[in-house]
């Protein structure tokens, strides 16, 4: 009876595009054994040929020793392999950074400082000295190279470098677009130059970003190309995949055997994209279990968020935050059937999860992660609440402060530590007070996922939206509003910059987890585009590229 009484109410149903993945048998795949340890085997002596390399000493003074080290640091980051070599590259900056030489080569300078400052060293603008005038300004240059290399550092920079670095972006994506066209055509030039106005290298994701860096690379020519190294990285890159399709097969498998979609089918299917986030966020081999909890934990958030978006209604939504702040199966009898096959599904992910850690002492990370989730639906009721027509448009601040929490970013950010040695007790507690870094991660998600997903939201007849809570209190037009939506997220970038910067009050293994989340959104949503909800144009490639076609040794 209950049943047809909920097919009786009138619903807010969206038809969401089914799963684009269904031919790919992502629930099948196995590694082949020997093949994988053909490529293991290669790449250890690779490995050690490269470490010899990367362990030369710098003679004292030696700016071109300098030059040529940040120059091949750069590269093992742009070729993906420069994992195997943490510790070393660290020691290597260290010592360039307390020993510092003067360089009067923009490219090398401009990598030097992006480099620098992505693990964490403060280095200073002023090794920019040489290249502005008496004004503080850059002078102009036709030098292409150099002009990339300062606009892919520009995006590195934080609140306290505008008064050198203000404007450069800019500056140099100007100067960029105007050489583009004369630049050879196909040339490797032409293309690292169109991708990074495209996509910073920065802000992308470390394996896209890799994926695209060896298609170019392996075309330039052999005097400059270091054949070793693109055959280390080719090689690594193919046996990462390996172990990437191996951990999408299982959670394309515990997905399938769940059964939501076809019991839900007002939820979005896109567990293949929720992997795929999972790997944006670490794609390392050690991360292997911390990719499959994330990707089922993002799987989950989605079909809870689509239940508040998509089909409940208020009444229903208001049992079913109540039941979840309970986090009892025994109240499961007080929601609809459709719903407790949704909460049955959280409780049951939240088990498995703190059963899993506790082997390792670590259960009460998943605590931290439930009060996460609890957080979590108490303000998607509240938007709820909003959206639905009795409701009130909010300020923009209450809007803000509850969206930031509907980002779902507090909670996947504390799902991601859940694995991490270095992430204690200590460093949830720490993450649990929403650090400024976390803060400034949260922000960009929030404000470019109210920018790519406002035309859809209004489509599906939602009634508030954070940009027209911003364009009522402040009397702007949607142009405008969209435009201080994009300055805050640049600001927020700064600030999630700076949060990178020794000292730091937890590892640096905890502040990337936060980083790559946020680099997800700059990529899934890139151009204003909802890639997510429809990933056909935006992930799809992405997905491929990463975890269907191996790469041609």
């Amino acid at each position: 009876m209950a049943m047809n009484l909920e097919n009786l109410i009138e619903r807010p149903f969206v038809k969401f595009s089914p799963s684009l993945w269904g031919d790919y048998g992502f629930h099948s795949s196995s590694i082949d054994d020997q093949v994988a340890e053909a490529y293991a085997k290669e790449i250890e002596v690779l490995k050690e040929q490269t470490r010899a390399t990367l362990l030369q000493t710098i003679a004292s003074g030696s700016s071109s020793d300098v030059a040529q080290k940040i120059r091949f640091i750069n590269l093992l980051q742009r070729l993906g392999i420069s994992y195997h070599f943490e510790k070393e590259i660290d020691d290597q900056l260290r010592h360039i950074y307390t020993h510092p030489v003067h360089m009067n080569d923009l490219e090398t300078v401009a990598i030097q400082f992006r480099v620098m400052r992505k693990h964490g060293y403060n280095i200073s603008t002023d090794i920019f000295s040489n290249f502005v005038d008496e004004n503080g300004k850059f002078r102009d240059t036709s030098d292409v190279k150099g002009l990339l290399s300062l606009y892919e550092a520009s995006y590195v920079r934080t609140r306290s470098d505008d008064e050198v670095l203000e404007g450069v972006t800019a500056f140099a994506e100007t100067r960029l677009r105007s050489a583009l066209p004369n630049l050879k055509p196909n040339s490797t030039l032409e293309k690292l130059v169109t991708h990074a106005l495209d996509q910073p290298f920065h802000t992308g994701l470390p394996r896209v970003e890799t994926r695209f860096f060896i298609s170019v690379y392996q075309e330039e020519d052999e005097s400059s190309r270091n054949d070793e190294l693109l055959r280390f990285a080719k090689l690594d890159f193919n046996l990462l995949q390996m172990l990437h399709k191996q951990e999408l097969s299982e959670v394309s498998r515990w997905w399938k055997d769940l059964n939501l979609i076809a019991t839900l089918p007002y939820a979005r299917d896109r567990a293949v994209e929720c992997y795929f986030w999972a790997l944006g966020v670490y794609f390392q081999p050690q991360y292997s279990k911390a990719r499959i909890m994330l990707a089922k934990n993002i799987s989950i958030v989605s079909i809870v968020d689509d239940t508040f978006d998509a089909y409940g209604t208020v009444e229903e939504l208001e049992v079913y935050t109540d039941v979840i702040q309970r986090w009892d199966i025994n109240e499961m009898n007080r929601l609809p059937n459709y719903m407790k096959i949704s909460f049955k599904a959280m409780l049951d992910l939240f088990e498995n999860d703190e059963k899993d850690l506790s082997k390792e002492g670590r259960s009460y990370a998943v605590q931290h992660g439930r009060e996460r989730m609890k957080e979590l639906v108490r303000c998607y009721f509240t938007e709820s609440k909003w959206f639905s027509n009795e409701g009130h448009q909010p300020a923009f601040a209450e809007y803000l402060k509850n969206a930031f929490a509907t980002s779902a970013y507090y909670l996947l950010s504390t799902i991601s530590c859940y694995t991490l040695k270095s992430a204690d007790e200590q460093a949830f507690n720490w993450l649990m007070k929403n650090p400024k870094i976390l803060e400034a991660g949260v922000t960009i998600c929030r404000l470019i996922d109210d920018i790519a997903t406002f035309d859809g939201e209004k489509e599906r007849g939602q009634v508030t939206t954070g940009i027209e809570c911003y364009m009522k209190e402040y009397g702007v037009s949607l142009e405008k509003a969209m435009e201080k939506f994009q300055e805050l997220a640049d600001l927020a970038l700064k600030d999630l910059n700076e949060g990178l910067l020794q000292p730091t009050p937890v590892s640096s293994e905890i502040l990337l987890r936060i980083f790559n989340l946020t680099c997800i959104i700059f990529v899934t949503y890139q151009h204003n585009q909802d890639g997510y909800t429809c990933p056909e144009k935006v992930l799809k490639p992405h997905i491929i590229g990463l975890l269907v076609d191996p790469l041609p040794l």
